[in-house]
């Protein structure tokens, strides 16, 4: 089984700035580093944790999607069998204009999960269940095929 996990989970990456104390206004930007907004939505979309089970017959993703609703959340196959989980968690009280927050640790904003799919994996029976804000995706694998010796003709000119 050969997975790529595609994200900004590089711990060097997430907590650089945290580790060295320094705020987001001291950081120069350089024209050819990412912003530092940029950074930040990074993180925040490659947040989510996940883990990935292989089975005989299947490859199963588990996400943790709290407070999502299933139509808050996308799944899909791109080319090259990439599966992109995607959406967009709210805070509940956007319609409270006066609310301050003091701490605010869960992520809000998009989200997004990529990973690529091994060759065995059978895309069109995917499958995708959200229950108690865990997603499953239940990917199938395609049966080995056994490749025959074949026999070719040789013709005569």
């Amino acid at each position: 089984m050969a997975f790529r996990v595609i994200g900004f989970n590089d711990p060097i990456f997430s907590g650089l700035q945290d580790m060295l104390g320094v705020s987001d206004h001291e950081v120069e930007n350089p024209a050819n580093t990412p912003s530092t907004k940029y950074v930040r939505d990074a993180k925040a979309m490659a947040a989510t944790p996940a883990d990935i089970k292989e089975y005989p017959d299947s490859y199963v993703f588990v996400l943790d999607m709290p407070g999502l609703k299933s139509e808050e959340i996308k799944v899909q196959v791109e080319v090259n069998n990439v599966l992109v989980v995607t959406g967009m968690r709210q805070r509940e009280d956007e319609w409270e204009k006066e609310v301050k927050y003091v701490r605010m640790e869960r992520r809000i904003g998009k989200f997004m999960r990529k990973f690529i799919l091994p060759e065995n994996a059978n895309i069109d029976a995917i499958s995708a269940v959200c229950v108690d804000g865990v997603l499953t995706i239940s990917v199938e694998k395609l049966p080995p095929q056994r490749k025959k010796p074949r026999t070719i003709q040789v013709q005569i000119r």
